[in-house]
């Protein structure tokens, strides 16, 4: 009996033994890359971390600055998280931070290349569109309106559609434009939610231009 069960257990061996010469390398290869993956994902994570935590500091330090009008510092603080952390979340909401600081002390060269480049490069859709807004608001403001509708031209989702219709309609009515005026109007009453305060001021702005939008086929 002791002697069958030794042959069963040779055999199995002999067959495991086979198996691995066979396949060895090709698991241990496996072994390694699934491995190494996973240690290449969790020094990712981390660094991702450590990223967010110094960028969050930055951040801090750039509010403090803002606040305090100092614009060269400003400047040198901007410049700082662009280049050492332009992927996370504090570097586009610096770049709206910043353009809202030069844009108020008259630097609005500068406003407009922070805004330009949290519309390019911001890590979330959300703050690229509303920088985007924003952007096309100070150009218009400069009488940059061709560069303003540019800015405006490509889609935005929902949450942003209704407020960039109005900004084009803001546009066209300063350029006595206003049946552009009215018709950009209208799809901003639209697609805007109904009872907002925002989509009243929109109906405001209509009515001023001889336009009930909730009047049957006025929004058309």
């Amino acid at each position: 009996m002791a002697s069958n069960l030794d042959l069963e257990e040779q055999e199995q061996l002999d067959e495991i033994k086979h198996f691995w010469k066979k396949y060895g390398n090709l698991i241990t290869w496996l072994l390694i890359v699934v491995m190494g993956s996973y240690a290449g994902w969790n020094g990712y994570q981390y660094w991702q971390r450590q990223q967010s935590v110094k960028a969050s500091a930055l951040f801090d330090e750039l509010e403090k600055t803002a606040a305090s009008g100092d614009t060269a510092k400003l400047e040198r603080a901007w410049s700082d998280m662009k280049e050492r952390f332009p992927s996370t979340t504090f570097a586009a909401q610096s770049a709206l931070l910043v353009a809202k600081s030069f844009q108020m002390t008259d630097k609005l060269d500068a406003a407009t290349a922070a805004l330009q480049w949290a519309s390019e490069s911001a890590s979330d859709s959300g703050s690229a569109q509303l920088a985007r807004l924003r952007l096309a608001n100070l150009q218009a403001q400069q009488k940059s309106f061709d560069e303003a509708l540019k800015t405006l031209s490509k889609p935005f989702d929902p949450a942003f559609a209704g407020l960039a219709s109005d900004v084009q309609g803001d546009i066209f009515a300063t350029q006595n434009k206003s049946q552009e005026a009215v018709k950009a109007y209208s799809e901003a009453w639209r697609l805007m939610e109904e009872n907002s305060e925002y989509r009243r001021l929109v109906a405001a702005k209509l009515n001023a231009l001889g336009v009930d939008p909730a009047a049957k086929g006025a929004a058309k």
